[in-house]
């Protein structure tokens, strides 16, 4: 499931203060990527990161969303993989993109289309 280990780790990384002050302000705000994940699940954020700080595996933490929220089936997953691997491409969160964009100076880089081309291309994993 596209996302879900980034969201687990934004958690862990924000409770033991190593969380870059960049992702603070939407760290499981319901208008950001953060929300719409635990949404799909149907889980509350807050719930989560309780979860998350009493430890366990990614695998272990998503099933504990499957009992408390809902079970995925492999077209729900295919359905938010879809989502989540377009993020930022003509949707609520385009404009998320365009500002990120400005602010790293790369408005030209017409190849970093989503939100996921950003993180990549913030975090070295982007083909140059």
């Amino acid at each position: 499931m596209i996302y879900f280990p980034r969201l687990l780790d934004k958690i862990r990384l924000h409770a033991s203060g190593e969380l870059h002050e960049d992702y603070h302000k939407n760290l499981g705000a319901q208008r950001a990527v953060d929300g719409a994940c635990c949404n799909f699940l149907r889980v509350n954020y807050a719930d989560l990161r309780d979860r998350v700080l009493q430890g366990g595996t990614d695998e272990e933490i998503l099933e504990w969303c499957f009992e408390k929220g809902r079970r995925l089936n492999e077209g729900d997953i295919i359905v938010w993989n879809g989502f989540a691997s377009k993020l930022g491409w003509r949707d609520f969160a385009t404009p998320t993109l365009k500002r990120a964009k400005e602010k790293a100076s790369i408005s030209d880089r017409e190849d970093i289309a989503t939100i996921p081309d950003l993180i990549d291309f913030d975090e070295d994993r982007f083909p140059e």
